[in-house]
């Protein structure tokens, strides 16, 4: 008995060690022996789809782009929103840091897009069942929770260092928030009107689309502002893992000791981070007002009927 606990192996406190970090391991091992090629193809994929879109946004003139997402801000909410993009924007321009933008803001959007393709119908099954949310929220607590340094380790394992990896960390980081406010605001939906829907013979589908997700939109816009604004975030730490872009001008300042670059790249992701939050603010603003307004006139129908 006394041999046997000899051979436990414990901390310094006595309590028997649990070797979680080997376990981990040796799973991304028989991952890596038995899925490489899958993880190979994925990351061949998703930097290809990258590449393209950072060569899209680089291609015109960086002023045609500026006064083109100029256009976007002013028609996602006022005139004064498009100067200001204008200017910001401008501003990255000037301080040269113009490609490494539009290639952070290609890895934001797809890693966004990615996200929420994946975490708005988990959100959905979250909301209508139980079971589902109750097995998807630790997972959720896991990825947010987790430092983001943390996993930008397992994702170089599989995908390599390079943009593919780097987008992969991304899409983790960003999509707790599309499954939690999706959830919450079919979840917010007033059961009266859900249950109007089903008294007038509505499939669970049409209930879903023409009544739960039209009036969830504002939370749901809510949550895709959250994802963007983590991928904007999770983008520039990327650099370290060859992510490029910004991060990849913040890291070089930082191996430089080149104060300079990295302010200039970092005043340019603050530039970037108050263009997307405002914008989609703005989309998010007009959805609230959109449901308002059909309330209104459906409240005064009834008292010009009268």
């Amino acid at each position: 008995m006394t041999s046997t606990l000899a051979t436990i192996d414990t901390v310094e406190s006595g309590v028997p060690r649990i070797p979680v970090g080997e376990w981990i391991e040796v799973a991304f091992d028989w991952v890596l022996d038995h899925a490489g090629g899958f993880f190979d193809a994925i990351a061949d994929g998703i930097g290809a789809v990258s590449g393209a879109l950072t060569d899209l946004l680089q291609w015109p003139p960086a002023l045609v782009t500026v006064l083109v997402m100029a256009v976007i801000a002013a028609l996602s909410a006022t005139w004064r929103l498009g100067i200001g993009a204008a200017l910001i924007l401008t501003a990255v321009i000037a301080m040269d840091q113009w490609d490494n933008a539009m290639q952070t803001l290609s890895v934001v959007l797809v890693a966004s897009a990615i996200a929420l393709l994946i975490g708005v119908p988990i959100g959905v099954a979250a909301a209508r069942w139980d079971g589902v949310s109750r097995l998807v929220r630790p997972v959720m607590d896991l990825m947010q929770t987790m430092p983001a340094f943390v996993w930008l380790v397992p994702v170089v394992m599989l995908f390599g260092i390079g943009v593919a990896a780097g987008l992969v960390a991304t899409v983790i980081f960003a999509l707790p928030p599309a499954v939690r406010l999706t959830e919450l605001g079919i979840r917010q939906v007033d059961r009266e009107i859900v249950e109007a829907g089903h008294a007038f013979g509505g499939t669970p589908r049409q209930i879903l689309g023409g009544i739960q997700l039209p009036l969830a939109m504002p939370t749901v816009m809510a949550g895709v502002n959250q994802v963007i604004m983590l991928a904007l975030s999770m983008a520039v730490i990327s650099g370290l893992v060859g992510g490029g872009g910004l991060g990849g001008a913040v890291m070089t300042s930082i191996s430089r000791l080149d104060v300079g670059l990295g302010f200039e790249a970092g005043l340019s992701v603050v530039a970037l981070a108050i263009y997307l939050d405002r914008v989609t603010a703005g989309v998010g603003a007009r959805k609230r007002r959109r449901p308002s307004r059909r309330r209104s006139r459906e409240a005064e129908e009834p008292a010009l009927a009268a």
